[in-house]
């Protein structure tokens, strides 16, 4: 059965090589291309693709909202992510979001399709490096924060993770891509939630509980 895939990406000459390469393959259809996350929605309420490969960094809607949104709309929709960034906190965000798979630009054709193939049939897959970070992250107990304050959305614990790291909502928007009027509503709820009054008592609180902890040096 043809796998019908849609690619986000925010690079043409990128977007344009990756959809040739797929359609070269017999078992794979790029019906659709899309430059930003809400582009890539739209297409997919619409064309109802199989899997998404999904940039992260994009203009407007980034790649983690735009998979957020999407799985939530359609579950059916797998998504794979296809990025340069492979630091944790982009790794976590995108299977926080509901990406299915996760892979670096500079991977070989047979390994992007075997990912894309594998989840239209509902697996998940991840490429070896980011599998073993993954494995890593969960063997040290870092992985514990996840279980922490329940009551947070998936964006609010981003946010309170680099709050952890002692970043001020400037910095936070910027790697976020958020607005600062949007940052300081998170920081706000964030405050309420964990029943606090002011940064310095989030921080401590959230680093009990395993956010902003230091990665481990190999």
């Amino acid at each position: 059965m043809t796998v019908r895939v849609l690619v986000a990406d925010d690079h043409p000459a990128f977007r344009a090589g990756l959809q040739l390469m797929l359609s070269s393959c017999d078992d794979l259809e790029v019906v659709a291309e899309a430059d930003n996350g809400a582009l890539a929605l739209r297409l997919a309420a619409e064309l109802r693709p199989d899997v998404v490969v999904m940039d992260l960094r994009m203009p407007g809607l980034d790649g983690i909202e735009a998979t957020r949104r999407l799985v939530r709309d359609d579950p059916n929709i797998g998504v794979v992510v296809l990025t340069m960034f492979e630091d944790d906190d982009s790794v976590f965000a995108a299977m926080r979001a509901g990406a299915r798979g996760y892979l670096l630009k500079g991977a070989e054709l047979p390994e992007i399709v075997r990912a894309i193939t594998a989840i239209a049939a509902g697996d998940a897959i991840f490429s070896s490096a980011i599998a073993r970070r993954v494995i890593e992250h969960f063997a040290t107990g870092s992985g514990s924060s996840r279980a922490a304050f329940p009551s947070l959305t998936e964006r609010e614990r981003e946010v309170l993770e680099l709050i952890a790291t002692g970043k001020g909502n400037a910095v936070i928007a910027h790697e976020l891509m958020l607005n600062l009027k949007t940052v300081r509503n998170h920081v706000s709820n964030i405050f309420g939630k964990l029943q606090v009054a002011d940064r310095a008592a989030a921080i401590v609180k959230a680093r009990e509980a395993g956010f902003g902890a230091a990665p481990k040096l190999s």
